[in-house]
């Protein structure tokens, strides 16, 4: 039963392992210049005039500024998808907290602008195909695209649905553009709208879900958000505006056109370093039909490997992440693995003294199984309704809440056998303590670490040493 436990927990990180192996690292945030040519360069053909009022409904009544960005951020639908999952991941981070660890990512200055309007990105990245087709929309048809916004806030303006207030000033700076801005340059509020009504002509827009906004034709505003501590940063709101003149995203005062390598449909990018101590290697691909986006990236040294994959797919919720790493001493590593709310952490490591592995799950169950140098081996676990299972060396034991039982191997007298006592004797499945050896202990040995030690894997290291 040991055995088998083992090679079952095994296979399953070596799974998620080989799926994040697969899995390339998003590319670097960039920056590029203009197309050189005038000429489609789309996946398809161009979209007419009507089908871009349709995907740019739900954005054309925002701020200027916010339009610019998610124009942009749309050419790059991997990182939003990454984006969203880290900002959701990363919750306790807040002012300038959040806009440093949001500086110190490899992001696109778009995608990074919109950490700072959670509900924007995390609407971009749960509509995925629709984002897809408004970057691929923007790259290939800029000024069209540009042009349909202003073609739907006249629509909104005419309806007597788009007027100045506390929140927002619309000023009609000539007959064809009309420009939308915070009425305090410091407090951006982001409007709900319903796009099917509030422009007096139902839009319908493709890939896009209405199920969450407002039903009525008018504007409705949320907690504004107040932008001051990003003004600073580079990537800050203040630095994005649009250009309706010249049919173009502006940033930095200079016309942005978004990702020069996204032309719609798959995505993907890798790239190889090599260097004196070693070679790097990372990439990413995006599938928007599935709308999985899948990043990687692995370094090799004298002193060992280093292996990291994410893959993520917003429309189902699932989501897996591993780092697998082998030094000198051994091998060890750390996934994780998620989906409909479930979440398994598993760790493991291998060194001459033998093999470890650990699992924990968000519903309550855990197990660790180890197997030494010299052919001992061990198992506990828990599952989720706190019935106990204990292993050693093909003794078996479980423990369903009236004490422990014998269920496989060599059988013990009764004089030193006892439900109460047999497996706490032999160090397995003693009762969760703040400290101790225990299998479940909080302490040292194999216990187990919080959940976000474990998707670090801050237990698993070579060499046997002990943590610090």
């Amino acid at each position: 039963m040991i055995k088998t436990f083992l090679k079952q927990l095994l296979a399953a990180m070596l799974s998620v392992l080989l799926i994040s192996l697969t899995t390339p690292c998003e590319a670097v945030g960039q920056q590029p210049a203009p197309p050189e040519s005038t000429e489609y360069s789309g996946q398809g053909a161009p979209l007419s005039a009507n089908e871009l009022q349709q995907l740019v409904a739900p954005i054309a009544l925002y701020p200027d500024a916010l339009v610019a960005q998610i124009l942009g951020a749309a050419t790059f639908p991997d990182q939003v998808a990454f984006a969203s999952g880290w900002l959701q991941q990363n919750k306790n981070l807040t002012g300038t907290a959040l806009t440093q660890a949001v500086d110190a990512q490899q992001w696109d200055p778009s995608v990074k602008a919109l950490t700072q309007f959670p509900s924007v990105l995390d609407n971009l990245a749960k509509n995925l195909s629709w984002t897809s087709s408004l970057g691929e929309a923007y790259h290939t048809q800029a000024t069209e695209v540009m042009s349909a916004v202003q073609v739907l806030r006249a629509k909104a303006q005419a309806a007597g649905n788009l007027k100045s207030g506390s929140q927002i000033t619309v000023v009609q700076q000539s007959p064809q553009t009309i420009v939308i801005q915070p009425t305090n340059p410091q407090v951006v509020y982001v409007p709900t709208y319903n796009p099917t009504v509030v422009y007096g002509t139902p839009y319908v827009t493709p890939g896009y879900s209405t199920a969450a906004v407002v039903t009525t034709a008018v504007l409705a505003f949320g907690v504004g958000i107040a932008v001051g501590m990003a003004m600073s940063n580079s990537w800050g709101y203040s630095y994005w505006n649009c250009n309706w003149h010249g049919g173009t995203v502006v940033y930095h005062s200079s016309g942005y056109y978004g990702n020069s390598a996204w032309h719609g449909g798959y995505y993907g990018s890798s790239a190889t370093a090599y260097g004196p101590n070693g070679v790097a290697k990372a990439g990413n691909a995006y599938n928007p039909s599935t709308g999985t986006y899948a990043r990687g990236a692995s370094t090799t040294t004298a002193y060992g490997t280093q292996k990291a994959g994410q893959a993520y797919n917003p429309n189902t919720g699932a989501y897996a992440a591993t780092h697998q790493a082998s030094n000198a001493y051994g091998s060890y590593g750390s996934s994780v693995a998620s989906k409909n709310g479930n979440t398994a952490y598993t760790q493991h490591q291998t060194t001459a003294a033998g093999s470890v592995g650990t699992v924990q799950t968000s519903e309550g169950g855990k197990g660790v199984v180890a197997s030494g140098a010299y052919g001992n081996n061990a198992a506990a676990g828990q599952t989720a309704n706190g019935n106990k299972y204990a292993a050693a060396n093909g003794n078996v034991y479980k423990n369903t809440g009236s004490g422990w039982n014998q269920t496989q191997g060599t059988p013990h007298n009764t004089s030193s056998y006892s439900g109460a006592n047999s497996a706490e004797a032999h160090g397995y499945g003693g009762q969760e303590k703040s400290s101790g050896s225990s299998a479940f202990g909080g302490g040292g040995g194999g216990g187990w670490q919080s959940r976000q030690e474990s998707a670090r894997g801050a237990a698993s290291r070579g060499g046997g040493g002990r943590r610090r």
